[in-house]
């Protein structure tokens, strides 16, 4: 075998060798990339989770707080209305109820 053969052997062993090494590289860093990758998307669910979870506690938060501001205020009015009543429309003997159900007749027959 002379040294112009011997070269050529080398050389074709070398880019076999090459293209093996770079195959075999680019297997890595794909799987490596896979693996951040699950990581990455893991991690954005979490936060994802958790600003979810955030606006939803500020929702629930914002909605029974209205309810409440609703609900006394609804009760103060009748509360008022009630009284009202019982010290100006109310007969003797007739009950707050009664009244206003005697009123409530009086303006539908006008």
């Amino acid at each position: 075998m002379n040294n112009i053969e011997l070269e050529k052997l080398t050389l074709e062993g070398t880019e076999k060798l090459a293209e093996e090494v770079t195959e075999k590289t680019v297997t890595a860093a794909k799987e490596a990339n896979k693996k951040i990758e699950k990581s990455v998307v893991t991690g954005y669910k979490k936060i994802e989770e958790g600003v979810v979870g955030g606006y939803k506690k500020i929702e629930t938060g914002a909605v029974e707080g209205y309810k409440k501001i609703e609900t006394g205020a609804v009760e103060g009015f009748r509360k008022v209305s009630d009284k009202f009543v019982e010290k100006f429309f109310t007969k003797e003997g007739e009950s707050v109820e009664d009244a206003k159900k005697r009123l409530l007749g009086q303006k539908e027959e006008a």
